[in-house]
């Protein structure tokens, strides 16, 4: 198949970010939503329920595909129902790459922004190949993040509502002796962090001995040295030829030793000639550290935000930043690695639901959450290293859409903002008196 082959999706990288434009991007898009109508017209005629059409401006990170319908891939058609449901027109290139493969049984390896639709990527893969009808575990999906974990969850209950698999969600910071008790009955799809299934495994409440596919979504975290003992005890309980899907944003020689030790020639794709995504605006704001709370109620003021993610570089700065920005009469919540999971999941699920307009968090939120109302993200603290910083803006501008990000910088950071363009080849420009709304609201 053409994606055994590595792939490059996109322009060459450039120097700047920002808006899609050119020739190329405008018939792009106009095809996609060609095809985007037809498909709809045929999820109808299958009796789906269609959610309100999302007619936002996309680039070409998610519409400059090679054509191809879901129905291409021959899925069952209760899968098809909830993938139409679910908002899903027609695959974007790293779904066009990564499913047909992935259903073949293959082991992949597919590398591809943050926010182009990995996720159902090997969702939609998982869900072909279970059978409902056989009562054990058959996928384990590991994620790095309790946050991550419950949003994987929910996207594969959501894909496969009208399946009857059983999705079950496990992470560490909940009671252990619910999950033992879920674990009775019959489980399809076991999804967690590694350290929780990993236990798991070891009190034989997780058996997955006929367990055939193990995804690692974030797989450079994952394979960061961080859950190294537990992943390998989960490999361990599984069969010698499961099929393994890896996918990430970055691939640093962690995920090149594992793919060489675990993986058995697994189709790579790779879909990252740039690193950034097309439809984000990048800018910086430089200032003294104590002038940063004004520029943000600025911020606030000038600008058109949905809704804002606000990172600091500490837990005791989130907090006293969250005050901050409650005290100058603007709505706020807070998330960290401190607070109870109780509590985690509470702020995830509000704002999720739009209860609040800004978050304030650490980089504990930078990975794979998705939340396609977030047009703004301003890095209050710079971060080191053009990972983080990768992962911080990525969570605006999901699936094609615009956004912004704003870091403020201050005399210290100036030689990490350079290091950064550097290594992304990227531009971050200084931000401008008026911020035309075009570039992050379309």
């Amino acid at each position: 198949m053409a994606a055994s082959e590595p792939r490059s999706g996109g322009a060459a990288a450039t120097a700047a970010t920002g808006v899609a434009s050119g020739a190329g991007a405008v018939p792009s898009a106009a095809a996609a939503a060609s095809a985007g109508d037809a498909a709809r017209k045929r999820a109808e005629r299958m009796g789906a329920t269609l959610p309100e059409r999302d007619t936002r401006f996309k680039t070409e990170d998610v519409t400059k595909t090679r054509g191809n319908d879901f129905e291409d891939y021959m899925l069952k058609r209760e899968l098809l129902m909830g993938i139409f449901e679910k908002g899903f027109e027609t695959p974007s290139p790293v779904q066009e790459e990564v499913i047909p493969v992935a259903i073949s049984g293959m082991d992949v390896l597919a590398r591809a922004k943050n926010g182009t639709g990995k996720t159902a990527a090997f969702c939609i893969p998982v869900l072909q190949r279970v059978d409902p009808s056989a009562e054990h575990i058959q996928a384990v999906v590991m994620l790095p993040t309790r946050e991550l974990s419950l949003q994987t969850s929910a996207v594969l209950k959501e894909l496969g509502r009208h399946m009857e698999v059983n999705v079950m969600v496990s992470t560490g910071g909940t009671p252990l002796r619910d999950d033992l008790a879920r674990l009775c009955k019959a489980v399809h799809i076991l999804v967690g962090t590694p350290g929780r299934v990993a236990d798991l495994v070891r009190r034989g409440a997780a058996k997955c001995s006929k367990a055939t596919m193990l995804v690692f979504d974030e797989a450079d975290k994952l394979l960061s040295g961080d859950f190294d003992g537990d992943i390998e005890e989960i490999i361990r309980a599984m069969p010698a030829d499961r099929q393994m899907m890896l996918l990430s944003a970055t691939f640093p020689v962690a995920v090149k030793d594992f793919r060489d030790a675990y993986m058995r020639s697994p189709a790579e794709v790779n879909l990252m000639e740039e690193l950034t995504l097309k439809g984000i605006t990048q800018y910086y704001a430089f200032v003294e550290e104590h002038q940063k709370v004004m520029c943000l109620h600025t911020l606030f003021a000038k600008l058109e935000v949905r809704q804002s993610i606000i990172f600091c570089n500490s837990v005791s700065r989130v907090e006293l930043l969250a005050k901050r920005i409650t005290e100058m009469g603007f709505s706020c919540f807070y998330i960290h690695s401190r607070m109870e999971q109780s509590d985690r999941n509470r702020v995830f699920h509000e704002f999720r639901k739009g209860s609040t307009r800004h978050l304030v968090c650490t980089d504990l939120f930078t990975r794979g959450i998705d939340i396609d109302t977030v047009n703004v993200v301003i890095n209050f603290d710079f971060p080191t290293g053009s990972e983080t910083y990768l992962h911080r803006i990525g969570r605006s501008g999901r699936f094609g859409h615009l956004g912004l990000a704003v870091n403020m910088i201050t005399n210290k950071d100036k030689k990490e903002l350079f290091a950064i363009e550097q290594e992304l080849a990227t531009e971050i420009k200084a931000i401008p008196r008026e911020i035309d709304r075009s570039v992050y609201c379309m």
